[in-house]
């Protein structure tokens, strides 16, 4: 062995030796940081913090969408509602002016007659005072002049 040999050994075995140290620090550390139980709860809240967070924020974002949902279905649901109703005030506004009109052609067919039939019973009283008007008769002829009545202060109106 030569003494050119000795100081690379020296430096060789003084590199492997802060090698060592540089290890063993390391492992204390890791030691050191799994028995802190303290630093350990901290980074398992921290975990769970953020998992809860992470939670909430997709639970919000599901919560979003449903009230997106509804709310279409709801204005869908209107718009429908809508149509159904004017459909049907349409069909009863349609129901109720023929009926009117039927009502008000009956009306007048009847008052048209009322005068004449009016006439009529007057006529067969005078020639014979002796026959009574029929009840029948005389309401009919109270009914006429009702309509009649009523049909002029319409057209007034």
């Amino acid at each position: 062995m030569s003494t050119s040999d000795k100081p690379a050994d020296q430096e060789q075995l003084r590199s492997e030796i802060e090698q060592t140290r540089a290890d063993l620090g390391q492992t204390v550390e890791a030691l050191a940081a799994k028995t802190d139980v303290k630093a350990r709860a901290k980074d398992a809240a921290a975990d769970a913090k953020a998992r809860v967070k992470g939670a909430a924020a997709d639970a919000k974002d599901r919560a979003v969408a449903a009230t997106v949902d509804a709310k279409d279905r709801a204005v869908a649901a209107t718009a429908d509602a809508k149509d159904r109703a004017v459909s049907a005030t349409t069909e009863a506004k349609e129901r109720v002016v023929a009926a009117t009109s039927d009502a008000k052609d009956r009306a007048v067919a009847v008052t048209a007659d009322a005068p004449e039939r009016g006439r009529q019973a007057v006529a067969e009283v005078r020639e014979d005072p002796r026959r009574a008007v029929s009840p029948a008769l005389l309401g009919a002829a109270v009914i006429a002049a009702v309509a009649g009545i009523v049909i002029l202060r319409r057209r007034r109106s």
